[in-house]
C-alpha cells in the first residue's frame, strides 16, 4: 500500500469516528451536561450569613390569629427594626455574594445580612422600599406569580420591574404558593418552576437563579429538580440544612411581630 493510500484510509476512519460522534440532530443540546460537584462540606464549614424573611408589613388587625401574627409586622416594628440593623452596622447582601460565599470563600463586608420577602404583598414594595432606601439596604424578593396584576394588595409587573432596577433581587417563589414536597410530575415542574422563571425573567429582563421554599417546606427528594433548572441557591426557614445539599438548603429565620429591637439582635446573634 502507497504512502498516499495509507493516509486517505486514516483520515477516513478518523471522519468515521467523527460522524458517528455527532449527536443525530447536529445539535450541541443533546450533548450530556456534566456539573461539578460543590464541597458540601467547606460550604457546611462556612459560617452562616444572618437572613431575614418577612411575609406581610402591616398593622394588626382584630381578626389576625395569634400564629399569623408571627408572619405580620406591623409598620413601627418593622422600621424599628431596619433603623437597629443600620444603627448597629449591619451590611446588606445579595444571593451572588452569598453564593460566591459559601463555594469559594469570598469575603463578605463586615457584619453582612440578607433580607428576603416572600409572597409579593403590596406593603414590601410600599413600606419596605421606602424604608430600606433610608439606610442604603437591599433586599431579595420571592415572588408568586398567580398574583401579578391580577390580585389586590399584591404587586404589579412594573412594581416588581422597578424593584429590580433599583438593585434589588427578583427570585422565584413558585406560581401559587403550592407546597413543594407535594410536587411529583413533569406538569407540576412546568407550572410551579419553568412557567413562574420565564415570566419574571420577561419581567426584568434578567436570570432568575434563586429560590425559596412557600411554607419553607421542602424534601431532598425534589431538591434536584432546582439543580437541573439552574437554580444556584434555595432558601428554607430555620430547619436544618440537608449537609448533603447546602446551597438548596439555606436557612432563614423570621422576623416576628411579637419581637422587639433587642428580641431581633439576640435572634440574629445566636440563629446563626
Amino acid at each position: 500500500m502507497s504512502k498516499l493510500t495509507s493516509a486517505l484510509a486514516v483520515l477516513g476512519l478518523f471522519a468515521t469516528i467523527i460522524c458517528q460522534a455527532k449527536p443525530k440532530n447536529n445539535t450541541l443540546a443533546e450533548l450530556p451536561i456534566t456539573i461539578m460537584p460543590q464541597n458540601n462540606a467547606a460550604i457546611m464549614g462556612r459560617k452562616q450569613v444572618p437572613i431575614l424573611c418577612y411575609h406581610q408589613i402591616r398593622d394588626w388587625r382584630p381578626k389576625d390569629s395569634k400564629v399569623a401574627k408571627d408572619y405580620i409586622i406591623p409598620v413601627a416594628s418593622f422600621k424599628s427594626h431596619m433603623k437597629m440593623l443600620a444603627d448597629a452596622g449591619y451590611h446588606t447582601i445579595l444571593p451572588d455574594q452569598l453564593y460566591d460565599y459559601l463555594t469559594k470563600g469570598t469575603p463578605l463586608p463586615s457584619k453582612p445580612i440578607m433580607l428576603t420577602f416572600d409572597d409579593t404583598d403590596l406593603d414590601q414594595f410600599e413600606v419596605a422600599r421606602p424604608e430600606m432606601k433610608k439606610y442604603g439596604f437591599k433586599g431579595v424578593f420571592f415572588i408568586m406569580t398567580v398574583s401579578i396584576g391580577k390580585v389586590k394588595h399584591y404587586m404589579s409587573s412594573q412594581q416588581i420591574k422597578q424593584l429590580s432596577d433599583e438593585g434589588n433581587v427578583i427570585a422565584s417563589h413558585t406560581w401559587n404558593h403550592s407546597n413543594f414536597k407535594k410536587l411529583s410530575t413533569a406538569k407540576d415542574w412546568e407550572i410551579q418552576l419553568d412557567k413562574p422563571t420565564k415570566k419574571l425573567e420577561e419581567i426584568t429582563g434578567k436570570p432568575v437563579k434563586y429560590f425559596a421554599f412557600p411554607f419553607g417546606l421542602w424534601n431532598e427528594a425534589n431538591l434536584p429538580q432546582l439543580h437541573k433548572r439552574g437554580f444556584k441557591l434555595a432558601f428554607q426557614l430555620a430547619e436544618k440544612r440537608d449537609s448533603n445539599d447546602p446551597l438548596m438548603t439555606v436557612r432563614r429565620i423570621l422576623d416576628s411581630g411579637y419581637w422587639s429591637d433587642k428580641t431581633l439582635m439576640n435572634s440574629i446573634e445566636h440563629s446563626f
